[in-house]
């Protein structure tokens, strides 16, 4: 049993805490300056397929349907997780320092896990549109109107804003007494508790445990969703009507698989494979890829997309 002085002594080195130091990429400066600049090339190609993604569906009015003003929220949602981590991690790595501040290691953890709950509410409401476009074509309208898009989203929004203050607020009012050294290149819930003292972790696990469920339940959603819509597309009779059902559903197929599959590996393998070089991976492959290639994957084959983009780039060099 803790006695008080030991429980005073927690919270006084929690509250001396002033910043932490993230997980370098390497020790050396020229890998440090690769990481910057590979870092930076994957930045800017975020930057500007979601900015293009962003900018073409608000242009052509022709795309002013529920897939597109879904896609448009996603690529806002890309944008806001990939400005989360990349840029700090690109000034530690030119700077060769590895301080974040504690408000600023707060603010990373309340972004990042913001943006990336929202996220996965919003492909859960993605597999919906897909599954009313495919299954109930007719009612695709009464079904998702302007309203309920709007709603749809702004609950997504709303979610993962609510969940990213729970796991904020209850994470930083952890007393921290295993020092200040994040074993990660940004700041992230399981990294913050490993610091944390003894069982005072446990609140949050458990509220960990929870949010993991609210996602099992959209994951199911999903799954559902696809079966029905799979089921629907085989009863197709012509091949080019099959092709073209797949097609739009390919994009936001391959865009959740590349969201979880990193991330559930990344917090459900067995310690016995675990390494720091292997964990540093695969925390790129979960939190920077898919923002920076999610606008990749659903431009290659939507060619209404394409042609969309084509005419705004067209139209700008016109007017030149």
């Amino acid at each position: 049993m803790s006695s008080p002085w030991s429980h005073k002594a927690q919270m006084s080195n929690s509250s001396s805490i002033t910043h932490f130091l993230l997980l370098p990429f390497s020790g050396t400066r020229q890998l440090q300056l690769l990481h910057f600049w590979l870092f930076l090339a994957i930045y800017l190609a975020a930057l500007l397929g979601n900015g293009l993604i962003i900018t073409t569906i608000a242009w052509d009015h022709h795309l002013h349907t529920p897939m597109y003003f879904f896609l448009l929220n996603l690529a806002f949602l890309d944008l806001g997780a990939i400005s989360t981590t990349v840029p700090k991690s690109m000034a530690n790595s030119l700077w060769d320092t590895r301080d974040i501040s504690y408000a600023g290691c707060a603010a990373q953890l309340f972004m990042f896990f913001f943006f990336i709950s929202a996220e996965y509410f919003l492909l859960t409401t993605m597999s919906y549109d897909r599954y009313v476009a495919i299954c109930r074509p007719l009612h695709y309208e009464t079904l998702l109107g302007s309203r309920v898009c709007v709603c749809l989203a702004a609950a997504a929004w709303a979610c993962g804003s609510l969940n990213a203050v729970l796991h904020t607020a209850n994470t930083f009012s952890l007393p921290l007494c295993q020092g200040n050294a994040v074993d990660q290149f940004f700041c992230e819930v399981p990294q913050i508790l490993m610091l944390s003292c003894s069982t005072s972790y446990l609140r949050e696990l458990w509220l960990l445990v929870a949010s993991a469920c609210l996602f099992f339940v959209c994951f199911v959603l999903i799954v559902v969703s696809y079966v029905q819509i799979f089921r629907a597309v085989l009863r197709i009779p012509s091949q080019q009507g099959r092709h073209k059902a797949f097609a739009t559903c390919l994009p936001h197929l391959a865009v959740v698989s590349l969201f979880l599959g990193p991330g559930t590996f990344a917090y459900l393998k067995p310690s016995s494979i675990s390494s720091p070089c292997l964990d540093l991976v695969v925390s790129v492959l979960y939190s920077v890829v898919p923002p920076a290639v999610n606008s990749l994957i659903y431009s290659l084959r939507n060619q209404e997309l394409k042609a969309a983009l084509s005419q705004m780039i067209t139209g700008w060099f016109q007017k030149q």
